[in-house]
């Protein structure tokens, strides 16, 4: 029987990697803002990477470095000093798409484990056979690829570790490759700084007549006509599984603690599942519900992996939650208390759920709550105000990292 695929979560900062290992994650990817593909809301430095490193140690997890840009001579200049600084920490891999620094990490890091980055477009056995002569222990397949080639990939290369991404944001272009970015805000998307502009809203207008005509469906509101619907195959895990992925990772180290929570608390079940043989449909159709209305999203679809065309959500930028982030968990208290770091709003009297690594969702109609400073109870509170934090009773434990969300009326 084939290992259950390792579970890997996106970490933008310390708190959402804490999250993701809290709910079961395996392993996360995290970089500095220098060499990942993510500029904007990413937290980490190469002091909070060796915090990070120092973390998963601990708990017996994986810390994945990206240095996946599309790198400029500029970029060279700073990378060995950064490689020595990884190789001292002792990370447990990194990501990359360019050859030039691929070659760099073998010169001066020959023992490094290295990862092929999805931006390099590997999409067929030749190609996977070349890189892994070249030195790379695992692959992050082009979502382009579909099952059956997954499948012929890992007969071509059976030693040759196969990851695939399971869940979160689709590109329009070819496996990251736009520049509308770039073209419309000076952000180049292939050196971590995209601005989305696939996600905008666009309208036809009269102006300038061109040499070619575009044809947009759309009522007077404009058209999302670039606004990829977002990939979610947990319905799938048994069969990336039985075609050879050995690692499923999870994109979005831009979304919040509550995502981390949701997704990986999802899909580690999913794979739980997996691993004792047990693969009900009952269980997994209850995991893509709670995906499904409990998160806001670009709606769902299952990518290139069937075969498909990539489907886009040309009636709206997402599809809307009637559920609310509003806190996560930070203290369990001795009795029935939890301390809870409020992120949007709480009040006496919603109707809460509480998402709990390895435990059942709690539900609970909010009937006390008092503030941490001033130890008196309150009737409402709200992120980001002078009260960020509060005392909430709860009839069952709360561990640290639950999440919260409110039944939005």
């Amino acid at each position: 029987m084939k290992r259950t695929p390792e579970l890997i979560a996106p970490a933008g900062n310390l708190e959402k990697m804490r999250t993701a290992f809290a709910f079961g994650a395996d392993a996360v990817y995290l970089g500095i803002p220098d060499f990942s593909l993510r500029v904007r809301v990413n937290d980490f430095t190469e002091a909070k990477i060796k915090e990070a490193v120092a973390m998963a140690r601990k708990l017996k997890k994986k810390v994945y470095v990206t240095i996946n840009i599309f790198a400029h001579n500029r970029h060279l200049e700073k990378l060995p000093r950064y490689l020595k600084n990884l190789q001292a920490l002792k990370v447990d891999g990194l990501i990359i798409s360019d050859p030039g620094i691929l070659a760099l990490i073998k010169k001066s890091w020959p023992e490094a484990i290295i990862h092929l980055s999805t931006q390099a477009n590997c999409t067929n056995w030749r190609a996977a056979e070349f890189w892994q002569k070249q030195g790379i222990k695992r692959i992050i397949l082009g979502r382009e690829v579909t099952l059956p080639e997954i499948k012929e990939i890992h007969e071509k290369c059976p030693k040759l570790e196969l990851e695939y991404f399971v869940h979160g944001a689709m590109c329009l272009a070819y496996s990251g490759r736009c520049f509308l970015s770039k073209q419309f805000t000076g952000r180049s998307g292939n050196l971590g700084d995209c601005a989305q502009s696939c996600r905008w809203q666009y309208f036809l207008r009269e102006g300038k007549e061109t040499d070619r005509e575009l044809e947009i469906v759309a009522e007077k509101h404009g058209t999302y006509l670039l606004n990829s619907k977002d990939l979610c195959l947990i319905k799938y895990l048994d069969k990336l599984a039985a075609a050879g992925v050995t690692a499923c990772k999870i994109e979005g180290r831009a979304k919040s603690v509550y995502y981390q929570a949701v997704v990986v608390n999802a899909y580690r079940q999913a794979l739980n599942q997996l691993s004792i043989n047990n693969f009900q449909f009952s269980i997994i159709d209850k995991l893509y519900k709670e995906l499904n209305t409990r998160l806001v999203h670009r709606g769902y679809s299952t990518g290139f992996l069937l075969g498909d065309k990539g489907k886009q959500n040309i009636a709206a930028s997402h599809e809307k939650s009637d559920w609310e982030f509003c806190g996560q968990a930070r203290k369990a208290l001795r009795g029935r208390g939890v301390l809870v770091r409020v992120h949007n709003t709480l009040k006496i009297g919603d109707e809460l759920e509480i998402v709990r690594p390895y435990l059942p969702v709690l539900k609970i109609k909010l009937a006390k709550m008092s503030a941490v400073i001033t130890k008196k109870a309150i009737t409402e509170a709200h992120g980001g105000d002078k009260i960020p934090e509060v005392i909430i009773e709860t009839r069952e434990t709360v561990p640290v990292w639950s999440v919260l969300r409110r039944k939005i009326k």
